[in-house]
């Protein structure tokens, strides 16, 4: 068993991002835990065919790590994982990395004052737990009758089969969202037959991605300041974004102009018919593409609105009875985000999990903390994610709330913080009103934006700059401080000096 003062879960935008700050300001004595051999999250799982970011590459990215690299105005993932790994190095966190590392629990010892981890390499304890798993990290496979004895080949896109040949194959693809639309017309050209099921059109605009010139890139390298000035243009740009969300006369200036995209590249009434989506911009994510209505209407591709009604050896059969022939099957179902398979692994002050203690419906404190969880800190928690920027600007926003709630407990010489329950309470009561109203909740969509008790866990209900104001100190009257030392710890740290933090935008 080992002991450290921090322990991290995860090397993505999150757990990075919190270790360099660390590092910058004088922390040693920290551990990342990642499951897989390799950095960068779920930019390291999701190796699909076609897999871009749909932010744009300037604001997606740290702010203190501007890249003068990136080949086009969105990021493809073989990029963005190649610049996590960049940073990773840079800022000198691998041998503070133990890869293969998976965390299978965590629980507080109230007795010794400190987080017991199990993984599948053993335990280990930690004064402070820091969660960088975000939503987007445990595949998604729906239960359909029959799967079982299907006989072909299937895999999650987030789980790409890169030594399967689909050439020549009769695939199934289930579901149209985020993934979906970008496989989709890369695998469409070599399948023999491609059956797309369709449970809800997605709203899909004109994708703006573009080249970025040597030129630009040469500027960017010279005059970092001009990169910079261009994140702080596309960030207000894209905030500009919410009054789609929280106005319904925006949203259907924004509807006119996807349903002129799908007119222009569909000229099929029928399949036109099946991808015009019935519910309310917004309501569900937003999808920009110029190559997923071609795809689909290649004459080897047919579009399935029936529900599926089983899976058999060799084919899927849907509600109206069609049978179809099928050799893989690929799912582009998405994640569980308000559901998070960890949330049932980590146990607070009273021995129950977070699972049991949302019951459904996530919740914290500035997506950070929970009460009767001590020294535990969420990262990309519950409505912390966006419909329209970037994560890595609240990511960022989190890790100062992080740091300066640990600043101040070595101040105040704590080793236990917690915040207050009635806190937490008010907090989450201020964003179910801020959500009242909003597309999300009265656009008639289903999405995992939504638990499954009907509430908001996912989404920042507005512009982020508030949330950047709301982070940016440690509010000490919103927790309770324990300043009694902890009676057995397996050994105490001397605090670092606290050198210069992050750069902000």
């Amino acid at each position: 068993m080992t002991h450290h003062r921090i322990a991290i879960i995860g090397t993505g935008f999150s757990g990075l991002g919190m270790a360099i700050r660390l590092r910058q300001e004088g922390e040693q004595d920290f551990v990342l835990l990642e499951r897989d051999g390799e950095v960068g999250g779920t930019w390291n799982v999701n190796t699909y065919p076609g897999c871009r970011c749909d932010v744009p590459s300037h604001l997606y990215s740290f702010s203190f790590a501007p890249n003068a690299e990136w080949s086009s105005t969105f990021s493809p993932q073989p990029e963005i994982l190649s610049y996590l790994k960049r940073c990773a190095e840079r800022y000198e966190l691998l041998p503070h990395v133990r890869f293969h590392t998976e965390v299978t629990g965590a629980a507080w010892d109230s007795d010794s004052g400190f987080w017991r981890i199990s993984t599948n390499r053993g335990e280990i304890t930690a004064e402070v737990l820091i969660s960088g798993q975000g939503g987007l990290s445990e595949p998604q496979v729906p239960r359909i009758p029959g799967i079982e004895s299907f006989e072909g080949t299937t895999f999650h896109s987030a789980r790409w089969n890169h030594d399967h040949d689909l050439t020549g194959e009769r695939v199934a693809v289930i579901g149209t969202g985020a993934s979906a639309i970008q496989f989709v017309p890369r695998i469409q050209p070599k399948a023999g037959k491609l059956h797309v099921f369709q449970r809800t059109a997605p709203w899909v605009m004109p994708h703006r991605a573009r080249p970025l010139s040597t030129r630009e890139q040469r500027l960017f390298r010279r005059f970092p300041a001009a990169q910079r000035a261009m994140r702080a243009g596309i960030y207000w740009g894209r905030e500009a974004f919410v009054l789609l969300f929280r106005h319904p006369r925006f949203g259907k200036r924004v509807e006119r102009v996807a349903l002129r995209h799908l007119n222009s590249q569909v000229k099929d009434p029928v399949l036109r018919r099946k991808l015009k989506p019935n519910f309310a911009i917004g309501c569900k994510r937003i999808l920009p593409s110029n190559e997923w209505y071609p795809a689909l209407t290649q004459p080897n591709v047919g579009v399935v609105t029936d529900a599926i009604r089983e899976v058999r050896a060799h084919s899927i059969v849907t509600a109206d009875g069609t049978e179809r022939e099928v050799d893989t099957i690929v799912f582009g179902t998405g994640f569980h985000v308000t559901d998070i398979p960890i949330a049932g692994m980590i146990r607070g002050r009273d021995g129950r999990t977070l699972a049991e203690v949302w019951n459904g419906s996530p919740e914290a404190y500035l997506g950070s903390t929970v009460a009767g969880y001590p020294n535990l800190f969420l990262l990309v928690g519950p409505n912390t994610a966006l419909g329209h920027t970037s994560i890595v600007f609240m990511i960022e926003s989190q890790i100062n709330h992080v740091w300066s709630a640990l600043s101040t407990m070595r101040r105040r010489g704590a080793n236990v913080t917690e915040v207050r329950p009635e806190v937490q309470r008010a907090y989450n009561e201020e964003l179910n009103r801020m959500t009242q109203g909003t597309v999300w909740v009265t656009g008639g969509c289903s999405s995992y934006y939504i638990d499954r008790n009907g509430h908001n866990s996912t989404l920042w209900p507005t512009f982020t700059w508030p949330f950047r104001q709301r982070t940016r100190q440690f509010d000490e009257a919103a927790y309770a401080l324990d300043t009694t030392q902890a009676k057995t710890g397996p050994e105490t740290h001397e605090a670092p000096p606290i050198v210069r933090g992050l750069a902000e935008i």
